[in-house]
C-alpha cells in the first residue's frame, strides 16, 4: 500500500501512526495492497480555500476527499486496486472538535482519517440510512484500530 503523508500545517502530528491507521483501514476495507493514498495535513487557510473552491462553502472545514479512480470495499477474493484518491485534514480544526468533544487533536484526527476513507470508498451520509451504515462502520473501524494502537508505539 502506497501511503503518502504530507504535514503542511504547524501542528506536531506523528505521520507514522496516521500512515499506519490508513494502512490498517485499507486493509480492513480489502483495498488491494497496491493502491494509493494520499494525506494532507493543512493550515486553516489552505483548508477555507479548497472549502471554497471545490465546497462553495467558507471558511476551514475538518476534512475533504478527493476520490480519483472510485474504489469500492473488496472482499478478500476480489481487491480494489487503483488511485484511491486525497484525504485532507486540518489539525487546527481537529484541535478545537476535540476540545469541544472532550478528547485530544490526535484521537479527533483518527476519526477524521477515518471518516475521509470512507468517502474515498463512496460512503455518504445525507440520508438517516446512509448516515447509521457509514457512521456505524466508522465507528467499527476506529475500535478496532484503538485495539490494533494499543499494541504499538506511536511516540
Amino acid at each position: 500500500m502506497s501511503i503518502d503523508v504530507n504535514n503542511e500545517s504547524n501542528f506536531l502530528v506523528s505521520e507514522v501512526e496516521i500512515s499506519s491507521q490508513a494502512q490498517f483501514m485499507l486493509k480492513r476495507l480489502h483495498i488491494n495492497p497496491s493502491s494509493e493514498l494520499s494525506i494532507l495535513l493543512v493550515d486553516e487557510v489552505a483548508m477555507a480555500n479548497l472549502h471554497e473552491k471545490f465546497m462553495n462553502e467558507s471558511g476551514p472545514t475538518d476534512v475533504l476527499s478527493f476520490p480519483m479512480d472510485e474504489l469500492r470495499e473488496g472482499t478478500a477474493e476480489h481487491l480494489s486496486e487503483g488511485m484511491l484518491g486525497d484525504v485532507v485534514l486540518c489539525p487546527a480544526v481537529a484541535a478545537r472538535q476535540g476540545e469541544t468533544a472532550g478528547h485530544s487533536m490526535d484521537i479527533e484526527l483518527r476519526l477524521l482519517l477515518t471518516h475521509g476513507i470512507l468517502h474515498l470508498l463512496g460512503h455518504d451520509h445525507a440520508e438517516p440510512e446512509e448516515h447509521k451504515l457509514m457512521f456505524g462502520l466508522q465507528a467499527q473501524l476506529l475500535a478496532e484500530w484503538e485495539g490494533e494502537r494499543n499494541s504499538r508505539d506511536f511516540t
